[in-house]
């Protein structure tokens, strides 16, 4: 009779093959289905003793950035800067955050996205119904910030009143805009029309920032020693518009004085290291700027603001 002797080599070895033996046993189960990227629908965080909401209403891939964004600067730049940033050159992921304030005593809705039904089903999923808002306040007036303000003809926030910028909407009355005949027209009698440095709530002032449109609006948010800027569509990317202000960006009505504007608003947010909202910026939309060169850079937001 052969002795087979007990090493612990031996034992080690029989115990790392008896799982492989149990595996090659058992029958092959069905994998799992890949279920896609998903992002976010809803973040919150205090600004003082305000409540504020980012939502996001849709997101979308773009092909061809470079026919968006740096359409003044050479394929070469834009390739080097997408690189560094370790971004793609062949296509964008576009995100659109409308912002929800409760400030305790108002509940108010910046910006309405891209249709009724979606701003609707991000302010439920915020905790809240459509019915509670009581101001709806639009920083300019771009189809997907308007898109909301209607579902199927009736308005889509029936107790808010309206809020927003007189030279922005004086330029698109004088036009035949389609959407701003459906969506705002009809509203026009429930709105204030509003400049630079108003007040639409307490701690919550307009701030001019023309150029994107003729009358696009920021507004400073400061509460309890702390402050926010929702700059909607001041900076479209946070690389290819934040970081390099001075390149043109299609969507910009007049690419001078958007240029500008950003210049003059990234600067005050990066001396004054206020945060910032901003409405296409990777969600959750919220983050800090840097000086850099003759620049700027974006630092996203982690858990300062929930402190």
């Amino acid at each position: 009779m052969t002795k087979f002797t007990i090493t612990r080599r031996t034992a080690l070895t029989g115990l790392a093959a008896a799982p492989l033996a149990s595996l090659a046993s058992t029958p092959v189960l069905a994998q799992a289905a890949q279920q896609g990227p998903q992002i976010p629908r809803i973040s919150r965080f205090g600004v003082g003793n305000f409540e504020v909401t980012t939502l996001l209403v849709g997101s979308r891939t773009v092909e061809e950035p470079q026919g968006i964004f740096g359409m003044n600067v050479s394929a070469e730049e834009f390739s080097s800067v997408s690189a560094t940033a370790h971004i793609p050159i062949g296509k964008a992921q576009f995100f659109f955050h409308p912002t929800l304030v409760n400030t305790g005593s108002e509940l108010i809705l910046f910006d309405t996205g891209l249709n009724g039904a979606s701003i609707a089903q991000a302010v439920e999923m915020a905790g809240y119904s459509a019915d509670a808002v009581t101001h709806v306040v639009l920083t300019h007036m771009h189809g997907d910030h308007i898109g909301g303000l209607m579902t199927d003809g009736a308005e889509t926030f029936s107790n808010a009143a309206y809020i927003t910028g007189q030279v922005e909407f004086d330029h698109w009355s004088g036009t035949d805009n389609e959407r701003f005949a459906s969506n705002v027209a009809p509203l026009a009698e429930k709105m204030s029309f509003i400049g630079d440095e108003a007040s639409i709530a307490p701690g919550i002032t307009s701030v001019a920032s023309f150029g994107h449109t003729p009358g696009h609006m920021a507004y400073r948010l400061e509460s309890d020693g702390q402050q926010l800027l929702i700059f909607a569509d001041l900076a479209n990317h946070y690389v290819w518009s934040l970081a390099y202000p001075d390149w043109e960006v299609r969507f910009d009505m007049d690419k001078q004085a958007a240029a500008a504007t950003r210049r003059r608003v990234l600067g005050m947010l990066a001396t004054d290291n206020i945060p910032f909202i901003g409405y296409h910026m990777p969600f959750p939309g919220v983050g800090y700027v840097e000086t850099r060169g003759d620049g700027f850079h974006y630092v996203p937001h982690s858990y300062q603001l929930l402190l």
